[in-house]
C-alpha cells in the first residue's frame, strides 16, 4: 500500500497558505521534477523555490520526509504555496499527471496506522481535533492522540495476560493444581483490571458533553428574566427581550464556551397555564428542554415551584438583585448590570460538567462499548474465580476482555472497524 498518493491537506479558499501533500514511492522523484532546487533534498528541511505546476508557476516552499521518519511512515512531500482554489488544484493536478493517485478519505492517516506510526484510537484522537468545536475536545483528542487510550488498554492487556498464563499453565499441567494463592492473586487482579475499566466508563458521560455540549435548560414564570439572563450570558442579542409576558413561544438556543467546555443554554417558554395554543405548545416544549438538559438554571419568583426531572443539578437564580432573596437563591445576579454572572458561569461548569472531568478522554461510542464489553467480560471470569470454579470456565471469559481491548489500539480490530473509522476523515488527512 506503498502508491504514491497526493491531496490537498489545507481547507479549500481563500487563505495565506495551501499545503499539497504526497506519500508513497516516487514522491521525491515528482518533487525534484516540479520544485526548482540544485541539489538533492536532505530531509527535514524547508527550501524555498519555484513550483511548477505544468500550466503556471508558484513561488512556495517544499519540504521532504524519509520514511521511516515521517507521518505515514513512507517518502513524504508537501508542496506549501500560496492561498487560493486555483493554485492547490493545479500543483494537485500536476502530481496526478506525473504518476500520483488522489488520496481517498482519511488515506494519509491510515498509512501511519498501518504502518505502525500511530494505534487505531490515536488515529481517531487526530479525527477528534480536525472536528473539535471546543478546546475541551481539542485536548481531549490530543489525549487519545498521544496514545492515553492505547496505554491504558495495553496495560490492562498485560494483566490480563499474566492471568491466562496462570490458567493456561494449570491447563496444561492438570496434575498440579492451581494452589490457593495462585487463585487469590488471578482474582485479586480480575477486580483490579474490573474497577480500572469501571473508572474509565465513568468518563463516558463527561466525554459526552465534551463532544456535543452541556445542555442547559433556562426555567422559569413568564417575565422571569430569562432571555435577558440569554444574552447576557452569550454576549450579544440572541433572544427577543419584552415587557410583555410570554414573548417567548419556542426555545431559543445560544452556545457558551466556558473554560473550553461548550454549553448549549436553552431559553424556553414561560411556564403557565394559557388558553393560547401557540403557548401551550411553547410550554410543553419547555418541559422537554428539561428533560433533556444536563443542568436547568430556574429563575426564581413566588409562585408555584416546577416539577423538575429526577436527578438533574437545579440552579436556583434571583434574576431581579433588588427583589430576590439571598437565602433562597443559589445566585442573585443581574442581566443588565452583570452582577452574578461569573459566579454562574463557575457554577453552570461544577454542576454540569465538573471539575473531575477535566482530563476525559472517553469520547466515542466505539471506545465505550469496547470498554463496557471487556468490563461484563472480567467481571463474568471474577465471579466465577471467587466462586471456585475450575480454570478452564473462566479462561475463555479473560480472553474475551483481552481480545475487546485489543480493538482499542486496532490490535484486533477488523477491517471493517477500521474502514469506518478512517471514512469519516476528510481527503488531505
Amino acid at each position: 500500500m506503498d502508491d504514491l498518493i497526493s491531496a490537498i491537506a489545507t481547507a479549500v479558499g481563500a487563505g495565506g497558505i495551501a499545503v499539497v501533500r504526497m506519500s508513497g514511492r516516487g514522491a521525491l522523484s515528482v518533487a525534484r521534477k516540479m520544485f526548482s532546487r540544485k541539489g538533492e533534498f536532505q530531509p527535514n528541511y524547508m527550501y524555498a523555490g519555484e513550483i511548477d505546476a505544468g500550466t503556471f508557476r508558484d513561488y512556495g516552499m517544499c519540504v521532504y520526509f524519509r520514511a521511516p521518519k515521517s507521518f505515514t511512515g513512507e517518502d513524504v512531500v508537501e508542496f506549501h504555496c500560496h492561498g487560493g482554489t486555483e493554485i492547490a488544484r493545479g500543483i494537485l493536478k500536476r502530481t496526478l499527471e506525473l504518476g500520483a493517485r488522489l488520496a481517498e478519505r482519511g488515506e494519509f492517516t491510515k498509512r501511519a496506522y498501518l504502518n505502525g506510526k500511530l494505534s487505531l484510537s490515536a488515529a481517531e484522537g487526530v479525527g477528534e481535533m480536525i472536528a473539535a468545536s471546543s478546546e475541551a475536545q481539542v485536548r481531549a483528542g490530543y489525549l487519545l492522540y498521544n496514545e492515553k487510550l492505547t496505554s491504558l488498554g495495553t496495560a490492562l492487556q498485560r494483566k490480563l495476560t499474566h492471568c491466562l498464563a496462570e490458567v493456561d499453565a494449570d491447563l496444561d499441567y492438570p496434575e498440579e493444581d492451581l494452589n490457593a494463592s495462585s487463585r487469590a492473586e488471578i482474582a485479586a487482579t480480575l477486580r483490579e483490571v474490573g474497577q480500572e475499566l469501571a473508572a474509565l466508563l465513568s468518563q463516558y458521560a463527561a466525554g459526552r458533553k465534551i463532544r456535543s455540549g452541556v445542555s442547559v435548560a433556562l426555567v422559569g414564570a413568564p417575565n422571569a428574566g430569562k432571555s435577558s439572563l440569554l444574552n447576557a450570558l452569550l454576549g450579544y442579542e440572541r433572544a427577543i427581550v419584552s415587557d410583555v409576558a410570554g414573548t417567548t413561544r419556542d426555545v431559543v438556543e445560544g452556545t457558551l464556551e466556558i473554560e473550553g467546555v461548550n454549553f448549549r443554554i436553552t431559553d424556553t417558554a414561560g411556564l403557565r397555564e394559557s388558553a393560547d395554543a401557540i403557548e401551550r405548545e411553547g410550554v410543553r416544549r419547555a418541559r422537554e428542554a428539561m428533560k433533556g438538559a444536563d443542568v436547568i438554571v430556574w429563575l426564581k419568583e413566588d409562585g408555584e415551584v416546577p416539577e423538575f426531572p429526577e436527578g438533574t443539578p437545579v440552579i436556583t437564580v434571583g434574576a431581579k438583585s433588588d427583589l430576590a432573596r439571598r437565602e433562597d437563591c443559589d445566585i442573585v445576579l443581574s442581566s443588565y448590570t452583570g452582577e452574578g454572572l461569573d459566579a454562574l458561569r463557575r457554577l453552570l461548569y461544577e454542576r454540569g460538567f465538573g471539575r473531575e472531568n477535566d482530563g476525559a478522554f472517553l469520547l466515542s461510542e466505539r471506545h465505550y462499548r469496547a470498554a463496557q464489553a471487556a468490563h461484563e467480560a472480567v467481571k463474568e471470569a471474577l465471579a466465577s474465580a471467587e466462586g471456585g470454579l475450575p480454570p478452564e470456565l473462566y479462561a475463555e471469559d479473560i480472553r474475551r476482555a483481552w481480545e475487546t481491548l485489543g480493538t482499542l489500539s486496532g490490535e484486533t480490530a477488523s477491517e471493517a472497524i477500521v474502514t469506518e473509522i478512517f471514512e469519516k476523515f476528510c481527503v488531505g488527512k
